[in-house]
């Protein structure tokens, strides 16, 4: 957790931005797993956490966006609670790590909310994403759950993405510090990639890493001998010779902010010469990317770039005919990346896509979209210096899509079908990095140190203890 100076400009800040009404911040609270005392892993609301730094369950906080106060709601521990817990902070004492004087019992929300409704104000939130908050806003609000879409903030949507896209100094250094939980557990896995060890091993190893060090993982580890499956999360093949290994994987700080890194790497240790020749094109869009983003760039066009790259390198292997400039304006490199490039990463591993472009249309407001260029529209995201995002191109064979695409008979004389024949049991290769864009280009997280990546550093390091 920062000082609590940093929680109180923060909640200023986005105070301005909002003007009018208030600001209604739910955190989360424990969610069962099978019965009401045993509940899956906390993990406190993102967007809570930025503006009020506290990782504790069942609390809310509440901007006055028109006079800057805060208030936070939450309830003492009993007796009865310390039992079971040990003893913990007072509401008080919670309240002054961020900064806040005000605080009240959590069954006090609804009355100070209605009153302010009672009064005409906005009530501003974003939207909910936990069927528990989607609860606590219906009650609180005396909505239908129907209608939450339909009273959702889109002010506070943009105002909260535009705060959390830039990062300061002190975020920056936590992510540093996100990397080298990332570093630790991909270079784990790498040194325990063999024939004949489970996928399953390898994915509780390095997850453990992150549980010694950080706060969890970023997101479920993915760890695949079928790379071809983007996020394949079954992880109970036996590791066999011949075969790539896809492990994607990220952890979380003590303080909530993300790494995210894949690599791919041969099972027996080296690559074959197929194996290498997509590597090294994946590789080279990669740093094509790298050496590319710098400030004011569209997101679209660094992911054009890396279609482009990747599309040169397999019209080099005769996989793909005519141009890369062909190649990409046929959309063919959908069938062979049928995802972005990359990601907005800080307290979230696709940073705010809470409230981003998978849940809203954005359509409805296209322009206001445009003006704010945050990361949860990636059509319309603008990079800027403090922005993370991840740069991850990749190359994948996936029988199915691509007869798909055959018999559909898409980018014919673009397109050599026969050759990618020869690819049905190759698997898929991704390779992703952090970068923070700068004042003058970008910089990858970790600054000198660098999880192994080319094809030496992975042959030297793969199945060595």
């Amino acid at each position: 957790m920062f000082a609590p100076t940093t929680y109180i400009a923060r909640r200023k800040m986005l105070a301005e931005k909002i003007g009018k009404g208030l600001i209604l911040l739910p955190g989360n609270t424990f969610s069962p797993n099978n019965y009401p005392n045993n509940a899956y892993y906390f993990r406190q609301d993102s967007t809570f956490r930025y503006y009020f730094g506290l990782a504790n369950p069942t609390l809310v906080g509440l901007i006055d966006a028109e006079t800057g106060e805060a208030a936070l709601y939450g309830d003492d521990f009993t007796v009865e609670d310390i039992i079971w817990t040990g003893p913990q902070p007072t509401m008080q004492e919670l309240g002054a790590k961020a900064g806040i004087t005000k605080t009240y019992p959590l069954a006090t929300v609804a009355q100070h909310l209605a009153e302010a409704i009672r009064l005409g104000r906005r009530i501003h939130y974003l939207p909910p994403y936990r069927g528990e908050t989607k609860l606590q806003l219906v009650e609180w609000l005396g909505i239908a759950p129907q209608q939450l879409h339909d009273y959702k903030s889109v002010d506070l949507m943009m105002a909260v993405a535009e705060m959390r896209e830039i990062k300061s100094e002190e975020e920056i250094a936590e992510m540093e510090k996100a990397f080298l939980l990332g570093y630790e557990m991909h270079t784990l896995a790498m040194k325990m990639c063999r024939p004949g060890v489970v996928e399953r091993e390898i994915a509780g190893a390095v997850e453990g890493i992150i549980k010694q060090y950080g706060q969890g993982v970023s997101f479920p580890t993915i760890v695949s001998q079928h790379g071809e499956t983007l996020h394949n999360l079954n992880c109970d093949g036996v590791l066999e010779a011949g075969r790539l290994l896809l492990v994607d994987g990220g952890g979380e700080t003590l303080s909530g902010y993300c790494s995210d890194h894949t690599r791919t790497y041969p099972v027996s240790g080296k690559f074959s010469d197929k194996q290498r020749d997509i590597y090294n094109i994946v590789l080279k869009a990669h740093d094509d990317v790298a050496a590319l983003i710098a400030p004011s760039m569209m997101y679209n066009e660094v992911h054009r770039a890396s279609y482009l790259s990747l599309a040169e390198g397999l019209v080099s292997l005769g996989i793909l005919k005519g141009t890369a400039e062909d190649a990409v304006a046929a959309g063919a490199m959908t069938m062979l990346m049928p995802h972005g490039l990359g990601h907005g990463l800080g307290m979230d591993v696709h940073d705010c896509e809470a409230m981003g472009e998978r849940s809203f249309d954005f359509s409805t407001i296209a322009e206001r979209a445009a003006k704010s260029a945050t990361c949860i529209h990636r059509a319309t995201w603008q990079l800027k210096p403090g922005t993370v995002l991840s740069d991850e191109p990749g190359l994948y064979f996936i029988p199915a899509l691509i007869e798909k695409c055959k018999a559909e008979g898409k980018y014919q004389g673009i397109v050599d079908y026969a050759r990618l024949e020869e690819y049905y049991d190759f698997g898929g290769i991704r390779i992703e990095d952090d970068i923070l864009v700068t004042e003058s280009g970008n910089r990858m997280l970790g600054g000198d140190k660098k999880i192994p990546i080319t094809v030496e550093e992975l042959e030297a390091t793969v199945g060595r203890d």
